[in-house]
């Protein structure tokens, strides 16, 4: 497992290195993996306080993903809590058509959506992007698992004691399934910090680009200065790799919960 996981990770190795090199040393035959000539401020100044603005792209992915993941945590959890605690008429019915809605590959509702959000002037927005990534089926799935593992006798504990659903999902249910949250929230990061189609179909404005966007543009302006494309890269997924340190804990809880549960 070892020598497998060197292999998947020499592409990021390589990525790091070249944006550590000048120009000239990247495609040098053998590789050079720890560079002799180092060009690592000039690189990364380059790329976040040259042209384009690399900068504003990170801020407008780091706005976009946390608004995103706000939204979509709350909505997913509520929408769980009552597809699994809540008992009303067409409650399984309902939950399977939310599950439908997923099966729906995302590329095949572009053009009315498309329609819609320019009609409702949320087109070239952060707003409206923000809106179409906030509602997932697969949190709701995800998140409605967790709260079934949830025994019934403490919410049946709370009515006793006055507590309505409100009360019950945020004082007792949310606590239960924090590890979940975390794991649903570490995911709904990576899918929006890392998507590129929705960015590119729904804005048009260079200042409002994301990150993703934003390399795609900085490759163009920059030409074949692989150097300052691994720099803008590797700048890119770093939040990512911060994220997952800091929350693994809580995903390796989430899994280990579950476990015992079932």
């Amino acid at each position: 497992m070892l020598v497998i996981g060197i292999i998947f990770l020499l592409p990021f190795i390589w990525m790091l290195s070249a944006s550590f090199k000048p120009e000239a040393d990247v495609f040098k035959y053998p590789v050079q993996w720890i560079p002799h000539n180092w060009n690592v401020v000039e690189n990364y100044r380059a790329v976040w306080f040259g042209d384009p603005p690399f900068m504003l792209y990170y801020w407008n992915s780091i706005k976009v993903s946390v608004m995103t993941i706000l939204i979509s945590v709350i909505t997913s959890a509520m929408a769980a809590y009552a597809f699994s605690k809540i008992h009303f008429r067409g409650r399984d019915t309902l939950f399977i058509i939310v599950l439908l809605t997923f099966m729906i590959p995302g590329q095949a509702v572009l053009v009315p959506q498309f329609i819609m959000y320019r009609s409702l002037g949320l087109f070239d927005t952060h707003i409206g992007l923000v809106l179409l990534e906030s509602f997932s089926a697969l949190g709701t799935f995800m998140l409605r698992q967790a709260f079934m593992s949830i025994h019934s006798e403490f919410i049946e504990s709370a009515k006793i004691d006055g507590a309505g659903h409100l009360r019950i999902f945020a004082q007792i249910a949310l606590p239960l399934v924090q590890p979940f949250i975390a794991t649903y929230a570490i995911l709904r990061f990576i899918w929006t910090w890392n998507d590129y189609q929705a960015p590119l179909i729904f804005l048009r404005s260079p200042e409002l680009f994301t990150v993703q966007l934003g390399i795609n543009r900085f490759a163009d302006a920059t030409g074949e200065y692989y150097s300052l494309i691994m720099a803008g890269t590797c700048s890119a997924i770093l939040p990512l790799v911060i994220v997952f340190l800091l929350a693994q804990k809580h995903v390796i809880g989430g899994i280990a919960l579950g476990g015992v549960k079932g």
